[in-house]
């Protein structure tokens, strides 16, 4: 059965010193290390180690080959997404990150598809880029699940949000810079806590805001299962119900009505929680995501789904239906 992993990262091999370029600021660069692995430097701090299945193309197919997987959608590591440098820098460094992954598509057309990122700090700049990714061919784009602590809702990103429906453009929601994250850092908790709550701060921010409602034909999909929004369900529908003065104040529609409406990966490492997931949205609307290649994803690619009491149509939903219908690819391209 065809697999297709529509949530892995990746970065070229080489970054150029974006910060000394352009005279301030953490942007990332790599410092390759003698073992053929590479240390991310955050402008001047550590941020982690990478290892070579982050950048080589090949390594990633061979990776792959080993969980029975051929196709691998990729996008660039939240880190990269530089929200709060100048519009023009990110737009540079944007470009640089997008013409790379079109490239990787390019090379390996029946291995890779790929997602863009833009400089959603300034809708004018991030429009231009849309309009420059989708001559790349690149069916979508990733953004953050807030925008320099602004929550998705704010009227300044709905341009951007138009311009992705009108442009036929996906958008991936992925968490980062967690709330919360500087009092809790001990546990790895900004990871085990505060991504979760990001998502769900994302997806009710765009429900409560309207977004979907304004938009109906834009197809989002929420990393991570969707992360604590589907879980928590009940109590965001009981909190509309109660106090519709504080929650439906921009948008009269049940939260609830929205579920089917939008995509979520299936990265909940747990059976039962899957099958939760699936009663709540659908498998139409459930993908094979890993995070690959970081150890906090999926590594093994779905294998609790191939094992796990799934039918064969919510496997296939899983593994290839849902991210063609969701990015709106030709199945053709990978057999």
């Amino acid at each position: 059965m065809l697999k297709i992993d529509m949530h892995t990262h990746i970065l070229p091999a080489k970054l150029p010193r974006f910060a000394e370029k352009f005279g301030y600021g953490d942007f990332i660069y790599l410092d390759q290390r003698e073992d053929g692995a590479a240390d991310m430097i955050k402008g001047k701090d550590y941020f982690r180690t990478i290892q070579p299945n982050c950048w080589d193309e090949q390594i990633r197919i061979d990776e792959y080959k080993t969980n029975n997987t051929q196709v691998q959608v990729v996008c660039t590591i939240p880190v990269m997404f530089s929200y709060w440098a100048k519009p023009k820098d990110c737009l540079e460094l944007s470009r640089f990150l997008n013409d790379h992954i079109a490239q990787v598509a390019e090379n390996n057309p029946k291995n890779y598809v790929g997602l863009g990122t833009v400089p959603m700090q300034d809708a004018n700049t991030a429009i231009t880029e849309l309009e420059r990714i989708k001559e790349l061919g690149l069916p979508g784009i990733q953004i953050g699940s807030n925008i320099n602590d602004k929550n998705l809702s704010e009227e300044e990103f709905f341009p951007i949000f138009k311009a992705c429906e009108e442009l036929d453009l996906a958008i991936m929601v992925h968490p980062w810079e967690m709330l919360g994250m500087p009092s809790m850092k001990k546990y790895w908790l900004p990871w085990l806590v505060g991504m979760p709550a990001e998502t769900s701060r994302a997806a009710c921010s765009m429900i409560f805001g309207g977004v979907h409602e304004r938009l109906p034909k834009l197809r989002v999909c929420y990393s991570h299962a969707g992360g604590a929004f589907i879980g928590t369900i009940g109590r965001i529908e009981h909190g509309f119900n109660c106090r519709p003065d504080l929650v439906a104040i921009d948008n009269p529609v049940n939260p609830r009505e929205y579920l089917g409406n939008f995509w979520v990966d299936c990265i909940t490492h747990d059976e039962k929680a899957l099958k939760y997931i699936i009663d709540h949205v659908g498998s139409e609307k459930v993908c094979l995501g890993s995070d690959y290649p970081f150890p906090l994803g999926d590594l093994t690619i779905g294998e609790f789904i191939e094992k796990g009491d799934f039918d064969d149509s919510t496997k296939a939903n899983i593994f290839h239906n849902s991210t063609i219908d969701w990015l709106k690819l030709d199945k053709s391209q990978f057999i």
